[in-house]
C-alpha cells in the first residue's frame, strides 16, 4: 500500500525501536521521512536506510523542536504527519515511595513536555495546510493501574493522553486529527534490557497479556501508519489501544 505517498512525516525517537519501525513503514507507504533523535551516527544510518533525513534534536528543547519542524518544511515543503514518540523509562523511576525528584522531572520532561513542545510547534504548519495528523505515544498504563509502578512514566503517559484529547477536539474542524497511541509492552531493545536482567519481572507482565507475548515494533508501526493515513479520517481525540488485550483482561488464558 502507498497510503502516505509524498506526505512528510516527522518522527521523534526515530533512530530505534518503535520510531525506526515506523520510519520503515512510512517509507514503504510512500512518505518522506524526517527522523529526530540524539545519536547522530545511528540517526543518520537510519535516515539513509529509509531515504529520509536526520535532525539531531533534544525534544525537551523548544529551540531544537522548532528547528526540527522547520527543517522538515524547508526540505520537503510541508509537514503532514507528526509522530511524537520520543520517551524514556529509566530504572530510577519506580514506586512513588522511592522515586526521587530528579527522576520524576527527567521523565516528565522527555515523555510529556516534549509532546507539548512538538504539538505546539507543528500545529501552525498544519493549520496553514488545513490538514494534518498528529500521533502522540502514550501507553496502556495511561488507562489502567499497575502494582509494578513506574510512577513518573505512568503519570507522563496519562498527561499525554489527556492533552491529546484536548488537542483533538480543539483542532478537529481545522482538518487536523490528534490521536494517542497506547501500546502494550513492546519487544524493543529498551524492554529487552529491562527484563533480561529479571525474567521473573517479565513473566509477571506476560501473564496479563491475553495474546501471550509482547508486541513487535512492526505491529505498533502498522497502527501508527493507519492513524496517519486517510483510512483513519474519522478518528481523532482517541486513545488507540494496541495492547494485545491487556486493558480488557480480567482472567487470561492458561
Amino acid at each position: 500500500m502507498e497510503r502516505l505517498q509524498d506526505r512528510v512525516a516527522v518522527i521523534t525517537g526515530g533512530a530505534g525501536g518503535i520510531g525506526l519501525a515506523t520510519a520503515r513503514r512510512f517509507a514503504a507507504e510512500g512518505a518522506r521521512v524526517v527522523l529526530a533523535d540524539l545519536d547522530e551516527t545511528v540517526g543518520n544510518k537510519a535516515a539513509d536506510e529509509v531515504g529520509g533525513i536526520f535532525v539531531r534534536a533534544d525534544v525537551t528543547s523548544e529551540d531544537d523542536v522548532e528547528r526540527m519542524f522547520r527543517t522538515a518544511y524547508e526540505t520537503y515543503g510541508s509537514v503532514d504527519i507528526a509522530f511524537n514518540n520520543a520517551g524514556i523509562s529509566p530504572p530510577d523511576d519506580d514506586s512513588i515511595l522511592t522515586t526521587g525528584m530528579d527522576a520524576w522531572r527527567r521523565v516528565q520532561e522527555v515523555n510529556l513536555t516534549s509532546v507539548y513542545l512538538c504539538c505546539k510547534a507543528v500545529l501552525p504548519y498544519m493549520q496553514r495546510q488545513g490538514k494534518g495528523s498528529i500521533i502522540n505515544t502514550a501507553s496502556f498504563v495511561a488507562v489502567m493501574g499497575s502494582a509494578t509502578s513506574q510512577i513518573s512514566y505512568t503519570a507522563s503517559k496519562g498527561g499525554v493522553l489527556a492533552m491529546t484529547r484536548e488537542l483533538g477536539v480543539q483542532f478537529a474542524r481545522e482538518g487536523i486529527r490528534v490521536n494517542a497511541l497506547c501500546p502494550g509492552p513492546v519487544d524493543t531493545p529498551l524492554l529487552r534490557e529491562l527484563f533480561a536482567k529479571d525474567p521473573e519481572r517479565a513473566q509477571r507482565r506476560l501473564v496479563h497479556i491475553p495474546i501471550g507475548r509482547f508486541a513487535r515494533a512492526e505491529e505498533i508501526a502498522a497502527a501508527v501508519a493507519f492513524l496517519a493515513s486517510d483510512d483513519a479520517s474519522f478518528i481523532t481525540a482517541s486513545e488507540f489501544l494496541v495492547d494485545g488485550g491487556i486493558s480488557s483482561a480480567y482472567v487470561t488464558p492458561v
